[in-house]
């Protein structure tokens, strides 16, 4: 991996609405959360040795190389845990670091700076591990024009991290949820009664609820996929599944009238013989559900 900064924007402009809640309502309770089942009814070790008003600052040791994410949020967790805690970020979201890097450096009462340690570190490593194998991904997609997205299968309670992770690393979020797009996958066409009876009811749902959700359908073969064709109304096919060699038939037989995404068992290894194909899209779960975190400490300086 080159020393690069992948170009990170931040929030998105207009943050999905899940239910009437803001991604940063669902950031606020998942630290809340964390604070509960970490701290309980009092961090004693803490209180029991250090007085209250002792001061100091820890720096955050980068001890692996690879892409750094959640520094942002991490500052929120300061932020919602002790207001007064000063932070100084060094190194940015989605920046390259090294064995050795000082990432930011916090001060504030030494109570606080040992009670959000372990918070902080969770969801830094974790978010860098997940920024840090995206961009290997890109990286094995560049030149493609491929793009390489996230799943749903993502850790419960941290999928709008686990996935502003993806993003910070370079690759795209398919959806975030069930409510933002529609995905007709092998269950709901087989519960449905077959491709054209899931499209159609999928279309007079949308109309009925006044919805405009971009249509995706998966397909495990050629028979379905010509049935997609023959009968229309989605915006995206992905081929679950599919070989390299039915992949390029796909393609080719899609010829640009929808947006293509393979997946399904494709690994690091045979992501871009995929890519090579044509196909638009690739969607990795091992980004989120089987990565390593980065490893960092949290020390006192």
């Amino acid at each position: 991996m080159d020393n690069k900064h992948y170009k990170y924007e931040g929030s998105d402009p207009q943050p999905p609405n899940l239910g009437g809640l803001k991604v940063q309502e669902l950031v606020d309770r998942l630290i809340d959360l964390s604070f509960a089942e970490d701290i309980g009814d009092g961090d004693h070790t803490t209180l029991c040795c250090i007085p209250e008003d002792a001061m100091g600052k820890s720096h955050l040791l980068i001890k692996e190389d690879g892409i750094l994410a959640g520094v942002e949020v991490a500052k929120e967790v300061f932020r919602r845990f002790d207001p007064e805690m000063q932070v100084e970020v060094l190194v940015g979201d989605g920046s390259h670091v090294k064995k050795g890097d000082i990432a930011m450096i916090v001060s504030g009462r030494v109570r606080s700076l040992l009670q959000t340690e372990r918070l902080m570190l969770n969801i830094m490593q974790r978010m860098s591990g997940i920024a840090t194998m995206t961009a290997r991904y890109v990286e094995r997609l560049e030149g493609t024009g491929t793009r390489v997205l996230d799943t749903r299968k993502t850790t419960p309670g941290m999928r709008m991290l686990e996935k502003q992770a993806v993003k910070i690393g370079g690759g795209c979020n398919h959806r975030i949820g069930l409510f933002d797009m529609i995905l007709l996958k092998d269950n709901h066409v087989d519960f449905a009664g077959g491709i054209t009876n899931a499209i159609d009811r999928c279309h007079k749902y949308l109309k009925e609820k006044g919805l405009d959700l971009k249509i995706e359908i998966e397909v495990r073969n050629f028979d379905e996929l010509n049935q997609v064709l023959e009968h229309g109304g989605v915006n995206r096919i992905m081929l679950d599944n599919f070989t390299v060699e039915d992949t390029r038939k796909a393609v080719e037989l899609i010829d640009h009238r929808y947006e293509t995404e393979s997946s399904g068992g494709i690994t690091f290894d045979t992501i871009r013989a995929y890519a090579e194909q044509g196909v638009d899209f690739i969607s990795v779960g091992a980004l989120t559900h089987s990565v390593k975190g980065l490893d960092m400490s949290f020390k006192a300086c």
